[in-house]
C-alpha cells in the first residue's frame, strides 16, 4: 500500500514535525497514532517517517531511510492574475503537474479589485500548493511568490523563456519548447482573461521572450495554464 506524503513544517537531523492546522488534520482527520508510518518530504529529501509523539497541534517523526522521489522540473509559471477561484484552480493543477515555482502577475489587463487584493492571497495560493503537493506526492512545494508587476516578471532570468499569445500563429508552444531541448530554466508566461496587450507583447519580444501558441481556439486563462505545465513538463 502507498503511504501516504507529508511536507514537514520543522526538520532537525532525523526528527521532523507537522504543526498548527497541519498536524491537526493528521489527528483528527486521519486519526494518527504513534507507531503509524508515512512519507516525509523534509530538506529535498523524502524519507519514512514514523510517528513518535502526538500533541493537540504537533506531531512528531523519527525519520529513517530516504525514499525515491521524481526529478525537478525547473518550470517557472508566470500567471497573469485573473478571478481567483479559477486561479487557485490552476494553482493547484499545475502543482500536481510538477511546476517549480509560480509567479503571480499584475498584468494591464488585470482587475483593478483583483490586483489590490493578490497580495493578501498569497498565503492562500501557497496553502492550496502545499496541500497538492502533499496530494500528488512531491518532495516539496513550488515556490508561490508575491505577486511582480509586469515590468519586474519580464525581466525574470532563465536559458528559455515563452509567452503564450493568441496573435502567435506559426510556432506551437511544443515547437519554441523543443528550440532548446538542453535548457534547465524554462519560464513560461500565461496572460489574463482577454490576453496580453499588444504594447505587452510588445515588451516580451523586445526582453527576449519567444511566442508560442496553444492552437486555433481560444482558452480560459486556467484552461491554458494546465495545457501549457502538462506540455511542458512531458517535454523537459
Amino acid at each position: 500500500m502507498t503511504r501516504r506524503r507529508w511536507i514537514a513544517d520543522e526538520v532537525s537531523g532525523n526528527r521532523a514535525s507537522l504543526t498548527g492546522e497541519h498536524a491537526q488534520h493528521l489527528i483528527r482527520v486521519l486519526r494518527a497514532q504513534v507507531g503509524q508510518e508515512f512519507d516525509i518530504a523534509a530538506g529535498g529529501q523524502v524519507r519514512r517517517g514514523r510517528i513518535v509523539s502526538i500533541e493537540s497541534d504537533r506531531v512528531e517523526f523519527n525519520l529513517g531511510d530516504e525514499v525515491s522521489a521524481a526529478a525537478v522540473v525547473h518550470l517557472t509559471l508566470l500567471l497573469a492574475i485573473f478571478k481567483f477561484d479559477r486561479m487557485e484552480w490552476a494553482i493547484e493543477k499545475c502543482t500536481e503537474l510538477g511546476v517549480f515555482r509560480i509567479v503571480p502577475v499584475i498584468a494591464r489587463r488585470t482587475d483593478s479589485h483583483l490586483a489590490a487584493a493578490a497580495v493578501k492571497r498569497a498565503e492562500r495560493w501557497r496553502k492550496i500548493a502545499l496541500q497538492a503537493s502533499e496530494q500528488s506526492r512531491r518532495a516539496s512545494p513550488p515556490e508561490v511568490s508575491d505577486p511582480l508587476k509586469f515590468a519586474p516578471a519580464i525581466g525574470l532570468p532563465g536559458t528559455l523563456r515563452v509567452v503564450l499569445a493568441e496573435s502567435e500563429q506559426q510556432t506551437p508552444l511544443r515547437q519554441a519548447l523543443g528550440s532548446d531541448p538542453g535548457q534547465s530554466q524554462l519560464l513560461l508566461a500565461i496572460g489574463p482573461e482577454g490576453g496580453w496587450t499588444i504594447e505587452e507583447l510588445d515588451l516580451f519580444r523586445s526582453s527576449g521572450w519567444i511566442s508560442a501558441s496553444l492552437g486555433p481556439t481560444i482558452l480560459r486563462a486556467e484552461t491554458a495554464a494546465i495545457a501549457a505545465t502538462a506540455i511542458a513538463v512531458s517535454e523537459l
